[in-house]
């Protein structure tokens, strides 16, 4: 009989001992509320200190709140939590072995049949200030300008026209033109590589062209005879510049129509007497200043 006592006294023993062992104490969290009252749908801060693990939301939520948002410092191991409801009533919502009572106040109850419905009360609008007026201004000016050069684009484009003008550069004199033209010729080198019908031709071809632009003779039009004759009669005419433009005509014919082959000096001529024309008919066509009467009486 005894030894049925201490059977039954060692069972219960270690049944304790095992129940003992599956039992794990809660932890306590030194927590704290922003607030244990809210209304419905409104949030309340929870701060957990010295937590060693981070819990996940679902884990938090309980007992009809809701963890909106959590964060965890881990300097200082705590947690904050923004916790709401939309569960009018008390609810104890546990912190590990700990709770706490969170008091979710519900909407009152409005009477529909004797509270006065209103409408929607208008937009409130507001006087413009200083710097609303100022933007709203450089606004419009700006709008105005691209519109005024979005205009003047269109028509110069169709009018093609540039966008920006530029003077055009005035046409050198006549007989600026004709020496650079004989300059020119005389660096080409005609004669000099075996093509002296191209080099008289070219010559006499400036020089036509000088004589109709400085004493109006259409010399490309006429032979030589008729460009001499006409140059006579020229208020421009001197011995001098007949007799050089003679022997440049002459020496021309030669070479184009008998086929001559001047010797190389008379090319050199021919290019000298050219230049020689052009100046002299040049000075020639400049207006001289005229003395006025008093002064030729002082003199």
């Amino acid at each position: 009989m005894k030894r049925l006592y201490v059977i039954l006294f060692a069972l219960l023993v270690s049944g304790a001992a095992c129940r003992a062992q599956d039992t794990v104490p809660a932890a306590h969290y030194p927590f704290r509320l922003d607030t244990a009252k809210i209304m419905l749908g409104d949030q309340t801060t929870l701060f957990i200190d010295r937590c060693d693990s981070y819990p996940s939301a679902d884990e938090l939520a309980n007992s009809g709140i809701i963890v909106v948002r959590q964060s965890f410092d881990t300097a200082t191991g705590t947690i904050t939590a923004r916790l709401t409801s939309f569960e009018a009533g008390e609810h104890w919502y546990k912190v590990g072995a700990d709770s706490v009572l969170i008091t979710v106040a519900d909407v009152p109850n409005v009477d529909t049949t004797t509270a006065e419905i209103r409408d929607i009360a208008d937009v409130m609008r507001q006087p413009l200030t200083f710097g609303e007026i100022k933007r709203l201004a450089l606004g419009v000016l700006i709008f105005w300008v691209a519109v005024a050069a979005a205009i003047l684009l269109f028509l110069r484009i169709k009018r093609r026209k540039p966008l920006i003008s530029v003077p055009e550069v005035p046409p050198l004199p006549a007989d600026q033109r004709a020496l650079q033209a004989l300059e020119t010729l005389r660096c080409r080198q005609l004669w000099q590589q075996g093509k002296p019908k191209e080099y008289h031709t070219e010559l006499t071809d400036i020089l036509r062209a000088f004589l109709q632009e400085a004493c109006a003779i259409n010399s490309a039009e006429m032979t030589s005879d008729q460009t001499l004759e006409a140059f006579r009669s020229n208020p421009a005419y001197s011995p001098d510049v007949e007799a050089r433009l003679t022997e440049i005509l002459q020496t021309a014919d030669m070479v184009k129509f008998a086929k001559s082959e001047p010797l190389p000096f008379r090319h050199d001529r021919s290019m000298t007497d050219a230049v020689a024309v052009v100046r002299l008919l040049s000075a020639s066509a400049q207006p001289t200043e005229t003395v006025p009467a008093s002064e030729k009486e002082t003199l």
